[in-house]
């Protein structure tokens, strides 16, 4: 990992970047006048703060490790944003795991979580009263976000151990389980079901359901590891690998699984995080997965209710070495502002980190190396993780939240890196300028972004195993401008899911994002769209691509405000 320490500060000279202890800086700046004219000053940098303890609720991340190793348990904690009472304010969902071997939540140390946000720095658990706690839920992993139904409130799918589960917002701050009337619930038995995304793959308006399927497995057919009298969690590839499951949303809450017709069923992986975007731009979503132990998914939609899985074609199958590694969370979204999709995931310590930058639609280059991502992520292990603008710059940074399997390496327990992306062509490690909550050593799992408190700068939720999570608030004091985008489907899905976004700002700059919910691992973000500015305080056009094909313009339209904007009917 490359950290800059705390008692230097960076200088740049032409296009050079060097670091400089801070007494040399003095100097320099006393004798700036004859001797050292700095190109530009490197902007302050915010930092975030945990204020989770500002709240009061009990949600642990309980994985229910109590020595004995069963093969899912690493994986507990997803997240999930949803302003789930329309009121304005992003709220916080968490999964959460069971008691082994029963797999069943025996006591509420095993209950999700809703965690509603009162505005006021503070969060109060709902739990109870939204009906969510899933006591009749397995070993629960990941939560998509999502309004199916287009009624203007949040649904939520819980991925498990055992049957999944899917949550109707009754639009009164309850939550109803109807998984069984919708027909959405049906899987191979005994399937571990990892993560899900909510996408309308046949732009007929309505969200359908892509759900990462991993292994078969109950605590019977549990294969214990080890060496040495350590117990260890047995490598993946003991386990069989099995289908990703698509459900086709029919309408009046009712779903059909159309796996195999839609050719999604044809290919055997152990599914983790799930990328949705149009990556070659020919008006339809695609889906990208990524795999542990196995190669990654490109599922390409080919517009008539089928994919083709195209991933060794697009070069995203494999790392640079033609390898497959433990991918976990992924995410796709244009970080160097060319206006094509890329994608990124994370992988555990001693493998690289990939990032693939989209060739226009007709291909994916492998830039780790040249990025500079492999020389920074080669010791660490990430699970969640996502394109972040923290610093509301204009370019997507990197954040991934760290920690290794379990305790048998010396440095299992990682904090966090945010990796701050250098005009989109190289990122640099600035983990440690980020704060001391940034800074926790732990397993850390889920995460997901949202403006909690509206300022225009992207927070983060983090879950870590055995632990309380933190909500890590951006400290916004830069001074940079922002636009937050909330962006109503007519024709096209409500929740506007794939709409693609460009901002040209009066300095003639072009920045790009889209509507993207499923982002890391087991999690789900603000679908609200943002975009820093930097210190230009204005946007010269906005233009949105509706999934439907409606193309909208926004003229001179002023930053630092959330935005809604309905699609043109």
């Amino acid at each position: 990992m490359l950290a800059v320490p705390r008692f230097q500060m960076r200088a740049r000279c032409g296009d050079r970047a060097r670091l400089v202890p801070r007494a040399a800086v003095a100097i320099l700046l006393m004798t700036a006048g004859f001797m050292f004219h700095p190109a530009r000053a490197i902007p302050k940098r915010p930092h975030f703060t945990d204020i989770a303890a500002k709240s009061s609720f009990t949600y642990r991340t309980n994985n229910n490790y109590t020595g004995r190793k069963y093969f899912p348990q690493p994986i507990c904690g997803g997240v999930g944003i949803l302003d789930y009472d329309q009121d304005g304010k992003m709220d916080i969902f968490l999964t959460n795991g069971a008691k082994f071997p029963e797999m069943k939540k025996v006591d509420p140390s095993y209950y999700n979580c809703l965690l509603r946000n009162r505005g006021d720095g503070t969060f109060e658990d709902v739990t109870q009263k939204a009906g969510l706690a899933g006591e009749n839920l397995g070993f629960s992993f990941g939560v998509a976000v999502g309004d199916y139904d287009n009624d203007g409130y949040p649904d939520l799918f819980i991925c498990n151990a055992g049957r999944n589960a899917l949550y109707h917002n009754n639009r009164d701050g309850t939550f109803t389980d109807v998984t069984e009337t919708s027909g959405i619930g049906g899987k191979p038995p005994n399937t571990l079901s990892m993560g899900a995304a909510w996408f309308d793959y046949d732009n007929d308006g309505l969200l359908d359901l892509i759900v990462s399927n991993y292994t078969v497995w109950t605590p019977e057919t549990d294969i214990r590891c080890g060496r040495d009298n350590a117990e260890s969690y047995c490598n993946p590839r003991r386990y069989v690998s099995v289908s990703d499951r698509l459900y086709h949303n029919l309408g009046n809450g009712k779903f059909v699984d159309v796996t195999d017709q839609s050719g999604i069923g044809k290919e055997l992986g152990k599914g983790m995080g799930i990328g949705i975007a149009d990556f070659n731009q020919d008006g339809w979503l695609d889906i990208f997965v990524a795999n542990d132990t196995e190669r990654n998914f490109l599922f390409l939609n080919r517009g008539n209710g089928t994919f083709k899985e195209a991933g060794l074609e697009y070069g995203v199958a494999y790392n640079e070495d033609g390898t497959t590694v433990s991918a976990m969370g992924c995410d796709a979204k244009d970080y160097d502002n060319d206006g094509w999709v890329d994608i990124f995931y994370n992988n555990l310590i001693g493998q690289i980190w990939a990032l693939f930058r989209n060739q226009q639609g007709r291909s994916f280059h492998y830039v780790s190396n040249p990025s500079h991502v492999a020389r920074l992520s080669e010791s660490l292990a990430g699970w969640s993780n996502g394109f972040i603008d923290y610093n509301n710059d204009g370019w997507k940074d990197v954040y991934s939240a760290n920690g290794d399997i379990d305790n048998l390496l010396p440095n299992a327990r990682q904090h966090d890196t945010m990796f701050e992306n250098v005009n989109g062509k190289t990122f640099e490690d600035v983990s440690e300028e980020m704060g001391a909550d940034f800074l926790f050593q732990g397993f850390q799992r889920g995460s997901a972004f949202a403006d909690l408190n509206n300022d225009g700068f992207e927070d983060i939720v983090v879950t870590s195993l055995n632990q309380r999570p933190r909500i890590l608030m951006n400290s916004a004091d830069n001074g940079n401008h922002w636009l937050l985008l909330d962006l109503r489907g007519t024709a096209s899905a409500r929740d506007a899911i794939g709409a693609r976004v460009k901002v040209t700002t009066p300095s003639g700059r072009t920045l790009y994002n889209q509507v993207s919910v499923s982002v890391g691992f087991i999690s789900s973000s603000d679908r609200r769209v943002h975009f820093g500015l930097g210190s230009e305080t204005s946007a010269e056009s906005i233009e949105i691509h509706w999934p439907r094909g409606a193309v909208q313009t926004l003229r001179n339209i002023g930053a630092d405000r959330i935005l809604k904007v309905e699609e043109p009917r």
